[in-house]
């Protein structure tokens, strides 16, 4: 059933997602879409591979007229507008990148309503005639993409968002639909009142818990020790050199680094490139398409990489020095592992980041960006991604409490670096101790909660002399001294990673103080046990640093050959017909010079391993393999499917 049969009638939710291509929502996707037809205004915040395109997509092909889609990205429209098309959903882009005639073709065409999604950027909201076209549209929704660049807070403001709020004035009776993947709850509500959507909108938080995906920060000592640790992750997560079972992305904080790890890995027989804003566009260009259709196993780039990018066997991810704030690093990472198979992230740090973050924030190219308030800003938000890093409880669980996605919390995932840390704690110390030692902290925080922070706290603990303190007859209560054999550092990290772990928080904002929270207080109270590692005490035999770097091992499993087979779930004569379906889509995808995924997913292709249809109609049972897809591409492979029978 293609679009054009039914535009004109209403089509039910699971009609118009069958007609997208898909056989069922992901979690939070029916709930966003339900709420946005009923209240008329939504922000919805998932992380990147969430599903956030169908939440507007959907009602665009059940809704009448034709939906204004405002994204940021010529890349990004491109590829919706080619998926839509290839399913049978009538959507073009309007782009200074297109000529003058063409564009006057399309504008038309949008004109006498032969669109359902028409998708522009948002420099071209100035445009007068554009805005009378717009207001002579049907138009039932407005979708934001990206909402976070109405932001000032958020980490890539655009000045042109700012129109927006005048768009919607004049399109009094379209729904409103905000959708963003970094969005903290400071900027969604900047988001929310710039918009003038009304301060009763509602907001969804969904989708970022990611728990295929096996998360890890470290820190290294030296350059071999980076290289080592790049290497070590890459053999584990795509196997040798050649071997065809993903890709990866590195990422580089400088545009030279980016070329130089290219070139090294290049060494070591990988098919990589690299990418960064310095080069010529159309080298960018080939690069980005190259690893879309699989011709590259690793793409090294700086953060300009990533937007647009949907290849969803990306194995891994990897930063070489932290990025800017939390939610741009989960951006990154969350490229890995689109397809739902299992998939790494690693952050590197170094003894140098801090230092050198500041002096980067410090010298920002213009006025506005060395301005006090934006300099502890991005300070501060640079400052969460290291007490990440820090950790002390499970790196998902964290994620999900920073972003206040509090839903999906997994209460430990048990295969990030921090929970396999946290198994083996027992090693050094026993649980009981463990809660003792937690349970003795929390404390100190109750004892200052509301009035001090984390270092009066500190002294108490380990009963120091402090006039604070002693002031208000706080160095005669019982908890102080409680610690007194622990180190300040120590104590210090130990609090931190009670922040993290959500039993403390700060507020103020002058002088931060301390809160103890009520999952904090819970288990001060014996009443919950706590999730945290203690952190690690730094022995007087310390290893020089000028000592030869120890082979790198990342698991405390043993070492196995991941192969294609143990990833997939599939048996041996289902995973040979896996192997010959994408070999099938690479030929069809060359062909047609677009990236495989266009013709197929991997989930799809392994769908119909297990499955095995063999008509059209059984075909269409597969995920992802809408009417339109089935009667363009079903033949092939359904032959493939008939000479493996």
């Amino acid at each position: 059933m293609t679009l054009t049969a039914v535009s004109e009638k209403s089509l039910s939710l699971q009609d118009g997602l069958q007609s997208l291509g898909y056989s069922a929502f992901r979690p939070g996707q029916e709930r966003a879409v339900e709420t946005l037809l009923a209240k008329g205004r939504l922000l919805y915040v998932a992380p990147t591979g969430g599903g956030k395109s169908l939440v507007y997509q959907l009602p665009a092909v059940i809704l009448p007229g034709t939906t204004l889609v405002i994204s940021p990205l010529v890349a990004l429209m491109q590829d919706q507008v080619h998926a839509l098309s290839e399913r049978g959903v009538p959507a073009t882009f309007l782009a200074a990148t297109l000529g003058h005639e063409e564009l006057e073709r399309r504008l038309q065409a949008a004109a006498r309503g032969r669109f359902r999604l028409l998708y522009v950027a948002p420099e071209r909201l100035g445009s007068n005639a554009f805005m009378r076209l717009l207001r002579g549209l049907a138009c039932p929704l407005v979708a934001i993409d990206e909402a976070h660049c109405i932001s000032e807070w958020g980490h890539d403001f655009r000045p042109e968002y700012m129109q927006l709020g005048n768009v919607i004035a004049q399109l009094p009776r379209a729904r409103v639909l905000a959708c963003t993947a970094t969005a903290t709850p400071v900027v969604r509500d900047e988001i929310v009142a710039r918009l003038a959507l009304g301060a009763d909108t509602p907001q969804i938080v969904h989708g970022f818990a990611r728990p295929n995906l096996v998360l890890r920060a470290t820190e290294v000592s030296s350059s071999k020790d980076r290289e080592a640790r790049v290497d070590a992750l890459l053999h584990e997560a795509l196997g040798e050199p050649g071997a065809q079972v993903g890709a990866a992305i590195v990422y580089s904080p400088t545009r030279a680094g980016s070329e130089e790890e290219s070139d090294r890995l290049g060494r070591r027989g990988w098919r990589v490139g690299h990418y960064h804003a310095g080069l010529e566009p159309s080298e960018r260009e080939r690069t980005q398409q190259r690893f879309t259709r699989g011709e590259l196993q690793v793409v090294v780039a700086t953060n300009a990489f990533g937007m647009g990018i949907d290849r969803g066997d990306v194995r891994a991810v990897v930063h070489l020095a932290p990025p800017s704030s939390l939610e741009s690093y989960y951006q990154e990472v969350g490229r890995a592992g689109r397809d739902g198979d299992k998939a790494w992230g690693l952050l590197l740090t170094s003894a140098s980041d801090l230092p050198l973050r500041r002096r980067l924030i410090e010298s920002g190219g213009d006025a506005e960006a060395v301005a006090p308030a934006v300099i502890e800003h991005k300070w501060g938000l640079f400052l969460e991604l290291m007490r990440y890093v820090e950790g002390g409880s499970c790196r998902h669980d964290t994620i999900l409490r920073y972003f206040g996605d509090q839903e999906e919390a997994l209460g430990g995932c048990g295969q990030c670096d921090m929970c396999l840390s946290l198994s083996a704690q027992t090693e050094e110390a026993s649980a009981d101790e463990v809660q003792l030692i937690v349970r003795k902290a929390l404390s100190g925080i109750a004892r200052v909660h509301g009035r001090y922070g984390l270092t009066a706290a500190v002294k108490l603990l380990r009963g120091q002399t402090d006039e604070r303190l002693s002031r208000r007859g706080l160095d005669k209560v019982r908890t102080f001294g409680v610690l007194k054999g622990e180190s300040e550092e120590w104590l210090t990290r130990l609090l931190r990673r009670l922040v993290t772990a959500g039993l403390v928080v700060f507020t103020g904002e002058d002088r931060p103080i301390v809160l103890l929270t009520e999952a904090g207080r819970a288990v001060m109270e014996g009443k919950q046990q706590a999730r945290v590692l203690l952190p690690a005490r730094v022995s007087k035999s310390r290893r020089s640093k000028s000592d030869p770097p120890t082979r790198v091992r990342f698991s405390q499993e043993p070492r196995v050959q991941r192969t294609a087979e143990s990833e997939s779930g599939l048996d041996e004569p289902d995973l040979e017909l896996f192997e010959a379906l994408r070999a099938h889509r690479l030929v069809v995808a060359r062909g047609e010079s677009v990236p495989p995924f266009v013709v197929a997913s991997d989930r799809t292709l392994r769908d119909m391993a297990r499955v095995r249809p063999q008509t059209e109609t059984e075909l269409l049972s597969v995920h992802g393999m809408g009417p339109v897809k089935a009667a363009r591409y079903g033949a092939g492979f359904l032959s493939v499917m008939q000479a493996r029978a």
